[in-house]
């Protein structure tokens, strides 16, 4: 993760984020707790943002994509971003968490659904663990519902950070501002699982 993020310039303070996504800071017992339920293990840059506010909805809302989704030709949109935790509706382990969308839903059991999107469920950005194994560093994948449940590569690893803003086309030019994550791949990519 970049250094020295500021979460004021990361994260929207609103109230339906606190009510839904917003829980206290994880520590070392609910993270351990929460990968054990997962079956995986978070990235570390997930761990690093969720420790400078545990959940909640990003001020910026797309990312670039290379592939057209349902959402846009050229992007996906982020409604929020799930917490460490088990109490609130969209945190990891919540009512609404990973393992919802795949017991309820039917999405693909390929990782660990992470973040939402504005379709209310048709479709959701996934920690893809496939090519890595439960303890390596997953990509980051845009599933969609809507289309037969296709995967798109949005990023090779998790990673939050400012993007350029001439990566966005004039008709999306209103929702520059969005959430990256990282087109770099870590380092730690390619490290046996531990």
């Amino acid at each position: 993760m970049q250094d020295n993020l500021d979460p004021s310039d990361f994260w929207e303070h609103c109230e339906y984020a606190r009510q839904h996504y917003v829980e206290d800071s994880p520590t070392g017992e609910t993270v351990a707790r929460v990968e054990a339920s997962l079956g995986y293990r978070l990235p570390a840059a997930y761990l690093e943002l969720m420790r400078s506010q545990n959940g909640g909805s990003p001020l910026q809302k797309s990312h670039h994509t290379s592939q057209p989704t349902s959402w846009a030709e050229d992007h996906i949109a982020i409604t929020g971003v799930f917490a460490i935790g088990h109490s609130k509706p969209y945190s990891l382990c919540g009512e609404r968490g990973s393992r919802f969308w795949i017991d309820q839903w039917g999405y693909p059991a390929i990782g660990v659904y992470f973040a939402d999107c504005p379709s209310a469920g048709h479709d959701m950005l996934c920690l893809d663990y496939r090519a890595c194994g439960p303890r390596g560093e997953p990509t980051v994948v845009h599933v969609d519902q809507g289309r037969d449940f296709a995967i798109t590569l949005v990023a090779p690893s998790f990673r939050p950070s400012s993007m350029d803003s001439s990566r966005i086309t004039p008709s999306t030019a209103a929702d520059s501002a969005r959430l990256d994550i990282s087109v770099t791949a870590s380092a730690s990519q390619n490290e046996a699982p531990h």
